[in-house]
């Protein structure tokens, strides 16, 4: 039986990244991780701390995609407020999740130290499941197919591994890197054929410059290996017919 294509999306959420203050680059974290089980990352968006972006968003991708990870805004702080968002989003109340609780008291081995705003992280949306963060104690959660993590990249991605075991992947999806000493509007027509001509198989191209010269890497994509290797080959015989150079050919 053909395994089922799975989707999923990525919201992040917070004024810091829209700002230009922080760089994300958890998307791209999510990415590879998504590639590697099989499941096709397909929308990204980046909102700001508030209330309504953040339900607006939540509603819109649960809807779409199987899987819709969530980074930033389940911190201490009076700005952190993706938790309550998506409660809101899925019609559910903050409650403290005892689990979470014990989590902390765990990491922290004093209850005194457990003020106001480390216990804000305690609360949940009802009915939701923890994240487990062996980083610094404070779970993320999940909630249908929504899964809330940190900002912060060292705990999303012990986040991420943590719940991958969990996911449920799909059709895996092979790339194929071939890179030559041509520019890009030299092969257009080429990589636009060859996409017509094999189904199942997308190209895209990716120019590159270095003390003025110039090349291209055309990356071939799809979930058919054996078709992926013949399409790389025409792609060569192609790319030299036209005098090019193959620089690289590499699997992804």
């Amino acid at each position: 039986m053909a395994m089922e294509k799975k989707t999923a999306a990525v919201i992040v959420i917070g004024n810091e990244i829209l700002s230009g203050r922080t760089h994300d680059v958890n998307t791209n974290f999510i990415a590879k991780a998504m590639t590697a089980k099989g499941i096709q990352l397909t929308e990204a968006r980046v909102v700001p701390d508030d209330f309504d972006l953040i339900i607006e968003a939540v509603n819109l991708m649960r809807e779409r995609y199987d899987y819709v990870f969530t980074t930033g805004g389940i911190g201490p702080t009076h700005d952190d407020m993706s938790a309550e968002a998506i409660a809101r989003a899925f019609g559910v109340k903050l409650v403290q999740h005892e689990s979470a609780y014990q989590m902390l008291l765990d990491y922290y081995k004093d209850e005194s130290k457990l003020n106001d705003a480390r216990l804000k992280m305690t609360y949940l949306p009802e009915g939701s499941d923890m994240i487990i963060n062996k980083v610094t104690g404070a779970p993320g959660f999940k909630i249908g197919n929504v899964y809330a993590m940190a900002g912060v990249p060292k705990i999303m991605q012990a986040m991420v591994e943590s719940l991958l075991p969990s996911l449920a992947g799909g059709v895996k999806i092979y790339s194929i890197s071939v890179t030559v000493n041509l520019v890009e509007s030299q092969i257009a027509d080429i990589l636009q054929k060859l996409e017509e001509d094999n189904d199942g198989v997308e190209i895209g191209s990716y120019p590159s410059f270095k003390d003025g010269i110039g090349k291209v890497s055309a990356v071939i994509r799809g979930p058919d290996k054996e078709k992926l290797e013949h399409v790389s080959k025409a792609l060569q015989h192609a790319f030299i017919d036209l005098g090019g150079s193959i620089l690289e050919v590499k699997e992804l």
